[in-house]
């Protein structure tokens, strides 16, 4: 039987995420505090960048693009991140692994568990585990699901990595070693991504395979020749993966986009100061978003570095008009991210307020079920996009000042034909229950499971018992007052 052996050429595309393309993304992120001191850096750093007065300017990009979409490679025509003569720099990527320090964006986010009753001038981060736990109420678990994610998350550290062998998770939840990993896969997909991995190998996979646009190779690379590429041993990835040396190369590069401590992304809590990013005000008996441009200039491209481009454009050498032609092309993608996070965070908001008219209207009781997804679906976004335009964004209301995580409340007691209702509603129910009991009488749980009943809240007594803790409410037995 002859074998027949061809060679053809293939094309493909890979998402290369360029330094622009990030801070596009880390935008998002920022509260706007962080955002103004940015931008007054960027300024201060970029000289093609001006404050616009009050003239309409012609340079910046145009107004007429409202359409808000997430930002991609394709927005400008940037030099490409991997390039023949560079090489992906592991020593420093492995120190930065091994050292206590990261540069990662501040991530840290407000406390959503409690409804703020007060003015929201600080607030307190949240913890990589209460991050990760907060996300996690949007997955539709099982009782004995949730206990085995408690234990991962629990035993996840600053870093991001599990301190303990999974093995040993497994065997004190019980649960079947297939369905623990499909929990442990779950839990490393969320924000950040590759937390409660056991290694980096693990850690890089599981970033390597939520990207946008996946990179086999990449994925061999990490899975059976990390250390090979620790060593820079390119020759021998090379001939076992049958690529060229200057594709392994290039490939490697794309590590440069992951995090090797993806829990350092999200800060150690902190007391902090916030400005509202949205005002909501009633307008013809409808709540409606305007969005805090407060303290963010308007910027545009200097007139007198554009003159000098256009008598340089002739000398693609000369070194001033390349250093130009760069600042140019990095004030360009500042101006559009911007844009991007400024509209992006309006048609969030808008979503929100939308959906939680009755909220806004009548108060917190009134506040519906409503999951990440939900928006995303609305805006035609991913899901991580909303979750980074809620990190550390928060709305000014008639009713107070409120993180927009507070608004994302999975819904509870709809089982068997009960009427669901969001999470947060469940907690002041049951409050207003506790409040209003006889001190000689003091109401058990499952007195409450059955006060719930009537209101068709279908609803476990260990549910009513984990919101009576939240509460700081003690058991009936230590409530009754003694004559």
């Amino acid at each position: 039987m002859a074998i027949k052996i061809s060679q053809g050429l293939k094309q493909s595309q890979n998402l290369a995420m360029t330094p622009q393309l990030q801070q596009a993304i880390k935008l998002l992120t920022l509260t706007h505090l962080e955002m103004t001191n940015v931008i007054a850096e960027e300024m201060v750093e970029n000289p093609m960048l001006e404050e616009a007065g009050n003239e309409v300017d012609i340079d910046t990009p145009s107004e007429g693009d409202n359409e808000v979409r997430e930002a991609t490679s394709d927005d400008f025509s940037e030099a490409p991140l991997m390039k023949d003569k560079d090489d992906f720099d592991w020593d420093s990527y492995a120190d930065s692994f091994n050292s206590n320090s990261s540069t990662a964006p501040n991530m840290a986010s407000g406390d959503s568990d409690e409804m703020p009753t007060y003015e929201n001038i600080v607030s307190k981060g949240m913890t990589l585990a209460e991050h990760l736990e907060w996300q996690l109420k949007m997955e539709t678990l099982t009782e004995e699901q949730w206990k085995l994610a408690n234990l991962i998350i629990g035993n996840i550290n600053d870093d991001g990595y599990l301190d303990v062998n999974f093995d040993e998770i497994i065997a004190e939840s019980g649960v079947d070693r297939e369905d623990a990993f499909d929990i442990l896969e779950i839990i490393q997909r969320l924000d950040p991504v590759g937390c409660g991995a056991s290694n980096l190998q693990e850690c890089l996979l599981a970033q390597a395979r939520i990207a946008e646009e996946r990179s086999p190779l990449l994925e061999k690379i990490i899975r059976d020749h990390l250390e090979d590429l620790q060593s820079k041993n390119f020759d021998k990835i090379s001939k076992t993966l049958s690529v060229s040396i200057e594709q392994v190369k290039k490939t490697a590069l794309l590590l440069q986009n992951f995090h090797p401590k993806p829990g350092r992304l999200v800060a150690t809590p902190d007391t902090h100061y916030i400005l509202p990013d949205i005002y909501v005000v009633e307008a013809g008996g409808e709540f409606v978003v305007q969005v805090n441009d407060e303290g963010i200039p308007r910027l545009k491209i200097s007139k007198l570095y554009q003159e000098m481009i256009k008598k340089g454009a002739g000398h693609k050498t000369d070194e001033a008009s390349e250093f130009v032609k760069d600042k140019l092309r990095a004030a360009e993608w500042l101006i559009k991210s911007i844009q991007n996070r400024q509209k992006t965070i309006e048609k969030v908001s808008k979503a929100i307020v939308a959906k939680q008219q009755e909220f806004f209207k009548k108060g917190p009781k009134h506040l519906k079920p409503m999951v990440l997804k939900d928006v995303a679906n609305e805006i035609g976004m991913h899901e991580s996009t909303v979750s980074r335009v809620t990190t550390n964004k928060y709305m000014h209301t008639p009713l107070g000042t409120f993180e927009l995580k507070y608004f994302f409340n999975t819904g509870i007691g709809g089982k068997d034909g009960g009427v669901d209702i969001a999470s947060e509603v469940l907690k002041l129910k049951i409050k207003a229950i506790f409040d209003g009991e006889n001190p000689a009488k003091p109401l058990s749980d499952q007195k409450v499971v059955e006060i719930l009943a009537r209101e068709s809240l279908t609803v476990a007594r260990r549910t009513v018992t984990k919101y009576r803790e939240m509460l700081g409410v003690a058991p009936s037995s230590k409530r009754k007052e003694k004559n």
